[in-house]
């Protein structure tokens, strides 16, 4: 688990070695255990590390093998190296460390670019071949580990963070038009490859990116969900696929135990991470490192859900720890986790995650999270509405659960001069729903949620606030198998039960009844969702200060509205509407622009 960052020319000139230097140490905190510069002909690569495999030198980055030509910088963990270091092995291929990244090297010499195929894991890379000169660039399937590349001139950079390329100067900081319409419809999120930023790209999941010395550029997708049934699935019933799940899932936690680190787990006391904690201690696991976190209730709304949690470390003898936030740090940790955050994130989760990672840190460099399971399995209250809904009614089925608010009302919010004609958010959601496979309604949403929702808004702030303290998180719910599993699963048995019925009958007698039957809760953060006292301060401070205003992206009459009333107006899926505004504005500002 790392930082990356890379360079690559294209005018016959070296690269700029001090800049990648910058955008390297810029993620200092995604990587605080050491950092390298590697320049040679065209390219120069950066890495910052964070030592969960190979603790020794040997496996430090940017890693160069000259016998076979290549240098590579690697972030997040393929989780069966050993496997295809042992099939590397038997091919001939020698090892000089015990590292997942030197695998990589030798992968991509045998496969190409193709190997990502026979990777399992979470993965964001740069190779590059000395004799060719090209740049290959690739993500994971499901995006958990971000890239992100800004090009000008006779140049292009990448990184793993946004802000980590603006270190490197020359980037256009101009606000994207169609991406701040993205962020205030389509529930604030930006999908790739686009970013609030016109200037910055992101590589989409499940993409391998080639760029060659003459600035030719080519993106392959080398997987998908179908979300269809498929012939060999014929004949299962409800038991069978609540089995078949439940046995993936063993599978994706035990592949996310391998390190040379210990590895706990963020306990929320749902479903989802409860069924880890409790699949981990089926594994073996003894006095397992659990984390919950809670805050003080506001405005009546509780701000913990410890009893959930307590019961399961006690019924899995966990080594538990309770974190509840001392309200004196909830302010600053608004603006730090805003600071964590390589785009703007509405989710008052984010100030959750940064304080509990922070805390975790202390203790382990390695969780696992529930995260991913309400997208894959249907969890959230806006997927029942859309079963049985005709396909061809289904983007506007879709967006009516799901958007944050119509075209239309944007010219409330916005000025004159940010208002599209157009409404590229629905025109999005049309061509995702047009895409073949997917033949229900509720197929299409779970298989953009997935693929898009999934990957710019929960797995990122998970990425961004835990990597801000060097904590590393894995989702054992993305494993892309298990993922494959669950998009065949027919929808009535994802919906059953109030939502993600084959996973609460796969968990019947693994986990207490208490927590499969409880009602689905949240990450809760009242202080934020009710905006009062020094946090309605502080989101006043960003909305009036003459940035803001110089900016004019919002009416001044809607400002004044919203400061007046600021917890009444909120988007159709309960999100603070002045939040949604003021986050952006901080975001900007925390950024110098």
């Amino acid at each position: 688990m790392c930082g990356i960052a890379g360079e690559i020319r294209f005018d016959g000139s070296e690269p700029d070695v001090a800049a990648v230097a910058r955008i390297t140490g810029q993620m200092h905190r995604r990587g605080p255990d050491g950092s390298g510069v590697h320049a040679s002909g065209a390219v120069a690569l950066g890495h910052r590390r964070l030592k969960i495999l190979d603790l020794s030198e040997r496996g430090a980055q940017p890693m160069v093998d000259p016998e076979l030509g290549l240098a590579a910088v690697f972030n997040g963990l393929i989780y069966n190296y050993r496997e295809l270091r042992a099939e590397l092995e038997a091919a001939g291929y020698r090892f000089f460390s015990t590292s997942d990244t030197e695998v990589l090297l030798k992968a991509f010499h045998r496969w190409g670019p193709s190997c990502v195929e026979r990777f399992l894991g979470m993965f964001a890379f740069g190779v590059v071949e000395r004799d060719t000169g090209v740049l290959t660039l690739a993500r994971d399937r499901l995006g958990i580990k971000p890239l992100y590349v800004t090009e000008s001139p006779g140049r292009l950079r990448f990184a793993s963070s946004l802000p980590a390329l603006l270190a490197g100067g020359g980037v256009d900081t101009a606000i994207d038009p169609v991406a701040l319409h993205h962020y205030m419809t389509f529930h604030s999120v930006v999908p790739a490859p686009r970013t609030i930023l016109a200037g910055v790209r992101k590589v989409p999941p499940a993409t391998i990116r080639t760029v060659s010395p003459d600035s030719t550029t080519r993106d392959r997708g080398y997987w998908r969900p179908e979300h269809v049934r498929r012939p060999d699935h014929a004949g299962m019933g409800a038991r069978d696929w609540s089995d078949a799940v439940l046995e993936a899932l063993r599978v994706a936690v035990r592949r996310r135990m391998v390190a040379d680190v210990p590895v706990g787990v963020l306990l929320s006391g749902g479903l989802d991470s409860s069924l880890v904690v409790a699949l981990l201690a089926q594994e073996g696991q003894t006095g397992l490192a659990t984390f919950s976190v809670g805050f003080p209730a506001t405005a009546g709304e509780s701000g913990d859900e410890f009893a959930y949690s307590d019961l399961i470390a006690r019924e899995f003898a966990t080594d538990h720890h309770k974190i509840l936030i001392d309200p004196a740090r909830m302010l600053p940790a608004v603006d730090a986790a805003i600071g964590a955050m390589a785009e703007p994130m509405v989710s008052h989760d984010c100030v959750a995650f940064h304080l509990l990672a922070e805390d975790v840190s202390k203790s382990v460099t390695v969780v696992q999270s529930g995260q991913g399971a309400d997208e894959v399995l249907a969890g959230y209250d806006w997927y029942p509405p859309l079963a049985g809904v005709p396909r061809e009614r289904g983007p506007e089925a879709y967006a009516a659960v799901f958007t944050d608010r119509p075209h239309a009302e944007l010219a409330e919010i916005l000025e004159p001069e940010w208002l599209l004609d157009h409404d590229p958010s629905r025109a999005f959601i049309a061509e995702h729903f047009a895409a073949p496979g997917a033949d229900e309604t509720l197929d299409a949403a779970l298989r953009l949620d997935s693929t898009v929702m999934l990957v710019d808004d929960p797995v990122k702030r998970v990425d961004n606030m835990t990597m801000a303290w060097g904590l590393e998180a894995r989702v054992p719910f993305l494993d892309h198998e298990l993922v494959e599993l669950v998009a065949a699963c027919p929808p009535e048995l994802k919906l059953a039960h109030g939502g993600k019925g084959v996973l609460k009958d796969a968990a019947r007698g693994v986990v207490p009844d208490a927590v499969i039957d409880r009602p689905k809760g949240y990450f809760p953060v009242p202080a934020i969702r009710h905006l009062e006292g020094p946090f309605l301060d502080r989101v006043r401070d960003a909305v009036t200060d003459p940035v803001a205003k110089a900016r004019g992206i919002v009416r001044r009459d809607w400002i004044d509205a919203m400061l007046a009333d600021p917890n009444t107006k909120r988007t159709n899926l309960g999100s603070n509407a002045l939040w949604q505004v003021a986050l952006l504005e901080m975001w900007l500002q925390e950024r110098g622009l």
